[in-house]
């Protein structure tokens, strides 16, 4: 979540153990960290499924400036990968944690089957 979201295509990029990503809340910083641990720099090379959720009025990752630019840089084809925005911002994760959770479990059984109860 969060800053885990904006740099969480670094270590997605990189270990190839890692078969999805959830991204919630996230998108590029307005920072220009070094090259070597830049994110702009490994979102291209994240091939794996990517769901990413957001706020529609995120004022720390911008929807035009931030999340958008991100998404469009992933590498993963076009059928793996979601942006999904909810009526909210930076904090949206209470306003809706069901519905939310219903995202990522749905994504979930989608790459790795459903889950018995």
């Amino acid at each position: 979540m969060s800053w885990g979201a904006a740099f969480g295509p670094v270590p997605v990029a990189v270990e190839p153990r890692l078969r999805l990503a959830i991204l919630v809340v996230g998108g590029f910083e307005d920072e220009e960290p070094h090259p070597a641990v830049d994110p702009v720099n490994f979102v291209p090379r994240v091939t794996v499924p990517v769901l990413m959720i957001d706020g529609e009025h995120d004022m720390e990752y911008p929807v035009e400036a931030s999340q958008r630019p991100m998404f469009a840089l992933l590498g993963t084809p076009a059928q793996d990968r979601k942006h999904a925005l909810y009526a909210g911002g930076h904090g949206l994760n209470a306003l809706f944690s069901r519905e939310i959770r219903g995202d990522v479990l749905a994504w979930l059984d989608r790459y790795f089957g459903p889950v018995g109860n």
